[in-house]
């Protein structure tokens, strides 16, 4: 059976990292519920690469 209601998967993706120059992309995978938050998600999350807590921002 299919699970029901309106939590979907979302990706995040660090904002500042592209402005870095460093390779590779700091991402990271969680769920939201659809009805209570519509809109983009922005979280602020660990980045390993450039070694601080950065804003990771829902892509599609």
């Amino acid at each position: 059976m299919a699970k029901k209601g309106n939590r979907v998967q979302v990706i995040l993706e660090c904002t500042e990292h592209k402005t870095s120059g460093k390779p590779g992309t700091s991402r990271y995978i969680t769920t939201k519920n659809k009805k209570n938050t519509p809109d983009r998600m922005e979280l602020k999350k660990f980045n390993p690469i450039l070694n601080k807590m950065t804003v990771h921002k829902e892509i599609k």
